[in-house]
């Protein structure tokens, strides 16, 4: 009578074989999928860091334009979110990991955290310098982009900057 279990005491259980892994044939090279992701990480980092200070800025808003403002952070937070995300998935297309950590995310982020009390129009100008900070970060990816002819990554990085550069302007009209 068996009882299932090898000599060493462990179960016995039927070991499959590890299946092989395709690679990644994109018409992409290696090293400029990594080249690409390492910039599409900076993107992320920075996108997250926007994302958590206009997020904050909704919370501590006060003044005549709480509501307008508070209304305005809403829509773009949402929005940054979900950039997060494409970005993200964008990385993992490439091959590489995604960074998904405030340690990573500090270490890659151009965007300085928001410190202290801050008035709206502080908040207002420290938006319109993260939007912009963004915009330079995604411009800076493109020489790998267009080296690799990367025409997904490129449409995304455009994609990007159309909305930063619009959100920047509307935030910037805010201030006079």
């Amino acid at each position: 009578m068996s009882t299932g279990k090898s000599s060493s005491g462990k179960s016995a259980k039927a070991s499959k074989p590890a299946k092989a892994v395709p690679g990644i044939h994109i018409g992409i090279d290696e090293k400029a999928r990594k080249d690409i992701a390492d910039g599409l990480s900076r993107l992320l980092a920075d996108t997250f860091s926007l994302y958590l200070k206009t997020h904050n800025f909704h919370w501590n808003v006060t003044g005549p334009q709480f509501n307008s403002l508070h209304l305005m952070f809403e829509e773009q937070y949402n929005e940054l979110w979900l950039a997060v995300d494409a970005i993200a998935e964008r990385i993992r297309a490439l091959g590489s990991p995604a960074p998904g950590s405030y340690t990573a995310y500090a270490k890659l982020s151009s965007i300085p955290e928001a410190k202290g009390s801050l008035s709206a129009d502080e908040m207002i100008s420290q938006l319109v310098e993260g939007q912009e900070a963004v915009v330079r970060t995604a411009r800076s990816i493109f020489p790998a982009v267009d080296s690799a002819h990367d025409e997904p990554t490129a449409d995304l990085l455009t994609q990007r900057m159309q909305v930063h550069e619009k959100t920047a302007w509307m935030l910037r009209s805010l201030l006079g």
